[in-house]
């Protein structure tokens, strides 16, 4: 895989965190719950970061990349995911999130181990401690709504 392969890839992360940044605003919007309110802007908030971050990694020339060309990290296995509608029960859009906080994080920490360079290995390790840290979030939220005999 060549360096335009990688930005092929970091253009479709890119539409990703575009993609997660609606689904968590629309939440936001929607929702009653100060809380949960809360916790969506925030989730769009750091989705626009990451978008952000990843501009800047396509704005590099293809042969500032630095990553081990010889190893196939698998990110298109994730492509047939259907698109994040703010239609859904609040219980199956809970659970798409989840799914796609996962995606994101087993993407960057693919990025991480494909890298060469230090810098760029521990930005996707960054990006994808966050990701982590949203599916954690929204799993306990999840856990919450789906077994609310918890309580």
């Amino acid at each position: 895989m060549n360096a335009e392969d990688y930005k092929k890839i970091i253009s479709l992360a890119i539409n990703r965190e575009v993609e997660a940044y609606s689904f968590y605003r629309g939440i936001a919007d929607k929702v009653k719950d100060a809380n949960l309110k809360k916790l969506f802007t925030e989730l769009a908030g750091e989705e626009t970061k990451h978008r952000e971050f990843l501009q800047g990694v396509l704005a590099k020339p293809a042969k500032d990349l630095k990553f081990d060309i010889s190893k196939d990290y698998k990110v298109a296995d994730a492509l047939p995911t259907p698109p994040l509608s703010t239609a859904l029960k609040p219980l199956d859009g809970m659970v798409i999130a989840i799914k796609k906080e996962l995606e994101a994080m087993q993407m960057y920490t693919q990025l991480s181990n494909l890298s060469t360079d230090a810098s760029q290995k521990k930005l996707f390790l960054e990006l994808a401690s966050m990701e982590r840290g949203h599916k954690s979030r929204l799993e306990d939220i999840y856990t919450n709504m789906a077994f609310p005999e918890v309580w």
